[in-house]
């Protein structure tokens, strides 16, 4: 198997709400609009979104209002800069900018559905 591209599948009470969160503060941009879902991409490494629709689907189809969330986690560079634009943009930052003690900034956002994704830049060891 080679695996040329990936994708997380969200479903979500309001997609259009979802779908302006990844575009106005991650960089996303639509690049298909199908059947319900849209699909959203960017030029780097970040796995694509595809939202969609919760209205229609049963439990039948593994879906329920009480459903574990995901979170969509991404490594990125300059942290500290993509913190400080997020709150000047209004984003929704349900966790702060913080140090972990395993080495790693981190912070979270959480969309207008729910949807959480967490920004995480590693913090190189001592002497590497």
């Amino acid at each position: 198997m080679n695996i040329i591209g990936s994708a997380v599948v969200l479903t979500v009470d309001d997609p259009a709400l979802s779908v302006r969160f990844f575009m106005n503060h991650l960089g996303f941009r639509e690049v298909l609009v199908a059947q319900g879902a849209t699909h959203l991409s960017r030029d780097d490494a970040a796995t694509d979104i595809v939202l969609r629709g919760s209205a229609g689907l049963g439990h039948s189809q593994g879906h329920s209002p009480t459903q574990v969330r995901a979170i969509v986690s991404y490594s990125v560079t300059g942290i500290h800069a993509e913190y400080e634009r997020l709150r000047r943009e209004g984003a929704r930052i349900t966790l702060p900018l913080r140090l972990e003690p395993w080495g790693e900034w981190g912070l979270q956002l959480t969309d207008p559905n729910g949807v959480v994704v967490q920004l995480i830049e590693w913090v190189p060891p001592a002497g590497a």
